[in-house]
C-alpha cells in the first residue's frame, strides 16, 4: 500500500526530525510511504532543519507555505500534494504516538476513516487536566452535532485518499483543531465507514503548546453551532472545493 503521512508544523524544530525517524522505524515493511512535512514558514527554522536532515531520503519532503497560513490549511495542502492511496495525519509534538501507526493502518484496510481516540475503551492521555477538559467538551460537541464519535478533536487519523478528495475541503480545512469535527461531520453525511480505535496521547516532548484552551473552547463551540445550523438547512454538501 502507498501511504502519505502529513505532518503540519509551526516551530517544531525540537521535535520534527526525531518524530520523522520514529515514524519511519515503526512503518510496516509492506507500506510504501512518503512523509510530507508541511511547514508554515516557522521562524525557528523547522523547514530548513527537515530539508537538511532528510536530504538523502526522497521519501521525506518538506513543503513550505508562506501565505494563507494556518494549521488546518497546512493539512489541506498536504492532502492536495499527497500521492498515496491512504493518508495519515498526526500532530508533530509527539502528542500522537508513532507507535499507534501500524494499528491505524491495519484497521484502515477495512474502513474509510480510522481515528485514534482518547475516549473509547483503552484510550487515554498523559496530561490529565487536558484529558478531562477535552472529555467534557466532547460531550458538548456530541450534543450539538448529534454524533456517536467519542473523540471529535483527536486529529490522529487515517483515511483513503479517494474518499477525502470527495469532500468539500474548503468547508473543512480552516481554523485550528475544529477542522476535525467538520471532517467527521462531512464524512458521516457522505456515509463513509468510520471507526475509532483506542490511542494513548502523550505529553509534548519539546517546545511550547501554541493553543489557548479557553480561547479554543469558545471558537470551537461557535464553529460547531454554525456547522449544525448551516447543514441542517442545506442538507448534504455537494462536490469538492
Amino acid at each position: 500500500m502507498k501511504l502519505s503521512i502529513i505532518l503540519p508544523t509551526y516551530n517544531e524544530a525540537g521535535n520534527i526530525v526525531m518524530l520523522v525517524r520514529e515514524i519511519l522505524k515503526v512503518l510496516p515493511r509492506d507500506i510504501e510511504a512518503e512523509v510530507l512535512v508541511v511547514d508554515d514558514n516557522s521562524p525557528d527554522g523547522t523547514f530548513g532543519i527537515v530539508t537538511e536532515a532528510f536530504a538523502a531520503n526522497p521519501n521525506v519532503r518538506a513543503l513550505l507555505r508562506t501565505t494563507d497560513r494556518g494549521f488546518a490549511k497546512s493539512i489541506r495542502h498536504g492532502i492536495e500534494n499527497a500521492a498515496g492511496e491512504s493518508i495519515l495525519v498526526m500532530d508533530t509534538d509527539f502528542t500522537h504516538n508513532p507507535a499507534e501507526i501500524p494499528r491505524l493502518l491495519h484497521v484502515g484496510l477495512a474502513y474509510d476513516l480510522v481515528s485514534g481516540s482518547r475516549f473509547c475503551a483503552g484510550g487515554n492521555m498523559q496530561d490529565r487536566t487536558h484529558y478531562l477538559a477535552s472529555l467534557a467538551f466532547n460531550w458538548v460537541l456530541r450534543v450539538i452535532l448529534r454524533t456517536q464519535v467519542q473523540d471529535n478533536l483527536g486529529g490522529y487519523f487515517t483515511i483513503k485518499r479517494e474518499k477525502i478528495r470527495q469532500l468539500p475541503l474548503g468547508d473543512i480545512f480552516y481554523g485550528y483543531g475544529e477542522y476535525f469535527f467538520r471532517l467527521l461531520h462531512f464524512a458521516q453525511l457522505s456515509c463513509f465507514t468510520i471507526v475509532e480505535i483506542p490511542a494513548q496521547y502523550l505529553d509534548r516532548k519539546a517546545g511550547k503548546s501554541k493553543s489557548n484552551f479557553l480561547k479554543l473552547l469558545l471558537s470551537y463551540t461557535i464553529a460547531a453551532v454554525s456547522l449544525k445550523i448551516k447543514y441542517r438547512k442545506v442538507g448534504k454538501p455537494s462536490g469538492r472545493q
